[in-house]
């Protein structure tokens, strides 16, 4: 029917009705940007108005991403006051600095003044001083105050998440005075939850949801309505802790107090989502020794520089590894089997210690492992190796059997199997406790260690069992 309308009357259909933005899968179709370059190099204000202005932020980051370099800037610049500076928060950090550096610092500010202050943190805090300062310099003093104190808190704190946009009342006021309030304000938050209670100093009283206040009579004062045991963050607790306290306690939002308790600001389960994908992204990286700041519109040098730190501590215990091969120089000579067995011994106990590594970390980043249950946890995750072990001992010295036609070479290899996958099982769980208990991510150093470990046990057992079974020396 939608289809129907817009055919007969076109001129009352949307542009993303005429010119769907995505595809049934929902990827950006490549018609739709090639129009929206198009309209950027014909400098189509109307046009790029009217479909920035349809576009929610995410969808226009989205949009960013794909055009060519230059049209990016071209389309803000082209497109002015209608622009929502907040979809450059949602394209990654090159892409962003990269606008940001090419706009006119006059024009960063007009478009941050329109921000509310956490996205416009956001937004900053990944350009250099100089940059950062030029564009601070042009805001009201007062809105440049705020910006400046929430930048003072450090990186990945509540204090850069929050936002300080928020409705704070005293306690002595009523429901309805409350409600007149909201209605008579102009400058109100775009989206809130519960109206705060403080003192004359701005102190933390307590919150009253939105949803209690809508109940209640008008004349009932706010102070019989507060939830006092309201949780709350502190401007410098760390993100993540932060994120983890919403998961727990189910929370939409959260106040935001200073060392004396001072209601400095919100946040709210937006900024939250943010963080876990933040979080979960750094991690994933980690764990493949990428580093947390890489993104895939980097050239290729800054990929390369990245990585090649880890990649070279991996060349290093790749030779750890294979010193031990050479110990037994004389011994592989001598059976040739030993040779191609060997790789599998290690491979499997790799594999092995990865599982195990892999749920070790995610849970003391969760902390669901800690002290109280790490006995039972080591304890389990060993029987897990070597009941895997056992398994996979009898698989493969029936395999090696097979095709070697060497009775105890498939003894030997079971046995070696076992001793690996309990060393993995070790490993993969003892290293990241250990890291963390230095204060170390764990899913930063993990992987090389690990697989160290299993090279070096894989090797050393498999080969040191073939030489005393065989008499090799």
């Amino acid at each position: 029917m939608a289809e129907n309308i817009d055919a007969a009357n076109p001129a009352e259909a949307s542009i993303l009705d005429r010119m769907p933005m995505r595809d049934e899968e929902g990827q950006l179709r490549h018609e739709f940007v090639e129009k929206i370059a198009s309209e950027i190099h014909a400098a189509d204000r109307p046009f790029l108005c009217e479909v920035v202005a349809e576009l929610h932020e995410a969808d226009l980051g989205d949009l960013i991403a794909a055009l060519a370099p230059e049209d990016r800037v071209s389309l803000v610049e082209i497109t002015g006051t209608d622009f929502d500076f907040s979809a450059l928060n949602e394209v990654d950090d090159a892409v962003r600095e990269e606008i940001l550096e090419e706009l006119e610092p006059e024009t960063v500010a007009e478009g941050v003044r329109e921000l509310e202050s956490d996205d416009a943190i956001q937004l900053l805090e990944g350009l250099d001083e100089e940059d950062k300062e030029e564009i601070l310099d042009r805001l009201p003093p007062s809105e440049r105050a705020e910006l400046e104190r929430n930048l003072l808190y450090p990186e990945n704190s509540a204090g850069r998440r929050m936002q300080t946009e928020f409705i704070a009342v005293p306690p002595n006021w009523t429901v309805g005075q409350t409600i007149d309030y909201m209605r008579g304000t102009v400058d109100l938050p775009h989206r809130f939850y519960e109206i705060y209670v403080v003192d004359n100093d701005r102190h933390w009283l307590g919150a009253v949801p939105l949803d209690i206040l809508l109940r209640s009579r008008r004349p009932v004062p706010l102070a019989d309505l507060i939830d006092e045991d309201r949780r709350r963050v502190s401007a410098l607790e760390d993100q993540e802790e932060v994120a983890r306290m919403f998961g727990k306690y189910n929370l939409v939002a959260a106040p935001v107090v200073d060392t004396t308790n001072r209601l400095v600001g919100v946040i709210t389960i937006d900024d939250v989502v943010d963080v876990i994908e933040e979080e979960a992204d750094e991690d994933l990286k980690a764990l493949g020794g990428v580093t947390r700041h890489e993104e895939l519109s980097d050239n290729v040098w800054t990929i390369a520089r990245g990585r090649f730190n880890w990649l070279l501590v991996n060349l290093a215990t790749a030779f750890l590894a294979s010193s031990v091969l050479g110990l037994f120089e004389g011994q592989l000579e001598k059976m040739v089997a030993l040779a191609v067995l060997a790789p599998i011994v290690a491979s499997q106990g790799g594999n092995a210690a990865t599982q195990t590594m892999t749920v070790a970390v995610r849970a003391l980043a969760t902390r669901e492992l800690g002290s109280y249950n790490a006995a039972r946890v080591i304890l389990r995750e060993i029987m897990v190796g070597l009941v895997n072990g056992l398994a996979f001992a009898v698989i493969t010295g029936i395999a090696a059997v097979a095709w070697f036609k060497i009775p105890g070479l498939g003894v030997v290899i079971g046995l070696a199997i076992v001793c690996n996958l309990v060393a993995g099982a070790l490993g993969g769980i003892l290293i990241p406790m250990v890291l963390e208990r230095v204060r170390a991510d764990p899913a930063v150093a993990s992987g090389t260690f690990v697989t160290t470990i299993t090279d070096v046990v894989g090797f050393f057992c498999f080969l040191g069992i073939a030489t005393l079974w065989f008499g090799l020396n």
